[in-house]
């Protein structure tokens, strides 16, 4: 309980730096390794073995740190028209599952696009939604299903790899300058 508690807290903080703009701290959250896949979701048969996500296929973003941290400075320059005036945003993060260890046999299967956790990582699953509201009108709610591998270093817990399934296979977006 403990543990699952620890994560919680470091998940919400997040969705918290995030909602306030405060990009730096938000990306100090990160590896210096962290990959950040949200792949394009594909409309598939159930029967269809290749399954929604393709990792050869389509990804909104496969980010690494340095792809992150190019992103929050574009965020933060004078010249970001797309975010002046700010989009609001509101993240809610739930259904958080977290293992200790990566996954051995018989327990639960990865899902589409999921990445086992190495020794002494934690594999966390969770949901989010994301509100986000621009100007007078331009509204929009993102769902998502996060799998996050987090890594236990000297400054706390840190993400190392984050996996976003969208719950949309087709954005209707004006854009996605956000993160999820």
């Amino acid at each position: 309980m403990a543990l699952h508690f620890e994560v919680s807290r470091f998940l919400y903080r997040e969705a918290r730096l995030l909602d306030e703009e405060r990009y730096d701290d938000w990306l100090a959250l990160f590896t210096p390794d962290v990959r950040y896949w949200v792949p394009g979701v594909e409309n598939r048969m159930r029967r269809d073995p290749l399954g929604s996500v393709i990792r050869s296929h389509m990804a909104y973003f496969d980010d690494n740190f340095t792809d992150l941290s190019r992103r929050v400075a574009r965020f933060q320059a004078p010249t970001a028209w797309a975010e002046d005036p700010a989009t609001r945003h509101v993240h809610l993060v739930t259904n958080i599952e977290v293992d200790a260890v990566a996954a051995e046999p018989g327990a639960d299967p990865l899902r589409d696009g999921e990445e086992p956790a190495a020794a002494g990582e934690l594999l966390v699953r969770s949901v989010l939604v994301s509100y986000r509201n621009r100007n007078h009108d331009e509204e929009d709610v993102l769902s998502a299903r996060r799998t996050d591998v987090l890594r236990r270093t000297d400054d706390g817990l840190r993400i190392a790899r984050r996996t976003v399934v969208m719950g949309q296979s087709v954005l209707l977006s004006q854009n996605i300058n956000t993160f999820l």
